[in-house]
């Protein structure tokens, strides 16, 4: 799939795109001069490009350069950090929240707090991230004044100059309080109603009514029951949305200034860098292969059944 992709992307990409225009402008010899060394000139047959590039990856791990020279080894790998960064610690948190909220509410269903619950949620799932993140930057710009002092940042991901674990430590925090909350505040609710509706199914199964026959309490039955089924498909969702994690936060990384992969991906396509796209492509594929790998192990340790058998 990746050297497939490496042919779509010289099919609908045109890196000699990058120096037309310009002022003064390049001659054919110029251009030329700067894509060959790169394998980028579409004069070269197209089996030779892809064997130049799909060989130097093979023999030496570099996934080449993009039209201005930049290496596509040292983007990937200083920006699936940053996304890292930024999307894990959130995923984290709203996967959390959306499974314990999920829990209250089906263990109370129809009462006051599923209600609200319920309303809160549908609410928040239809807020544009957009909406989301410059409504934030707005409070947290309004908070800052407020105070006298920056308490947090609304663009970057760290502060030049700072050293020292905890000086990292805080001024890390402070720059991705934002954003995280951002994405906790718009993500959480698929989770919610996802739980809910699974828990609510198993709460009204035989072995749960059982259960409760032997004496055990409602909330003992979810508990030790109920959820434990329930969580195995909410499991396997969250697991196989790691690769958009990485590659799916366009938005928030742009409007927090965040490097990603999110912005990278973006970024390789305007400049018609085919080198970046397939390496993007690529990081991707082996990420839905780690998820696909980290669903297994959540319903191996989920079921009783699948460890028996």
């Amino acid at each position: 799939m990746t050297n497939l992709t490496y042919f779509l992307a010289w099919a609908y990409l045109d890196p000699r795109a990058n120096y037309v225009g310009r002022r003064p402008p390049l001659s054919e010899e110029q251009i030329v001069n700067l894509l060959e060394p790169r394998d980028l000139y579409d004069g070269t047959p197209l089996l030779v490009r892809w064997w130049h590039w799909f060989s130097g990856i093979l023999f030496h791990w570099d996934w080449g350069v993009g039209p201005t020279g930049q290496s596509v080894n040292e983007q990937v790998a200083y920006r699936m950090w940053v996304s890292a960064e930024l999307m894990l610690g959130a995923t984290i948190l709203l996967t959390v929240l959306g499974i314990a909220l999920g829990v209250y509410s089906a263990s109370r269903q129809y009462r006051l707090g599923d209600r609200i619950a319920q309303g809160t949620s549908i609410i928040t799932m239809n807020i544009p991230i957009v909406v989301a993140a410059l409504g934030l930057v707005l409070l947290a710009i309004a908070f800052n004044e407020t105070v006298g002092t920056t308490v947090f940042y609304v663009t970057g991901s760290s502060s030049i100059g700072v050293s020292g674990f905890f000086p990292v430590l805080v001024d890390t925090l402070q720059h991705i309080a934002l954003p995280t909350l951002a994405l906790v505040l718009i993500g959480y609710a698929q989770y919610h109603f996802l739980q809910r509706s699974l828990l609510l199914d198993n709460i009204k199964s035989d072995y749960v009514r059982m259960a409760r026959a032997k004496g055990l309490t409602k909330q003992q039955a979810i508990r030790k029951h109920a959820l434990r089924t329930s969580l195995i498909p909410v499991t396997t969702q969250v697991a196989f949305s790691i690769p958009a994690v990485f590659t799916g936060a366009v938005l928030t990384e742009s409007i927090f200034a965040w490097k990603g992969m999110g912005q990278y991906f973006i970024e390789t396509i305007t400049k018609n860098d085919i080198h970046g796209v397939v390496a993007v492509a690529a990081f991707g594929a082996v990420i839905t292969a780690f998820g696909a790998i980290l669903a297994d192990i959540a319903v191996v340790v989920l079921d009783p059944r699948v460890r028996v058998s």
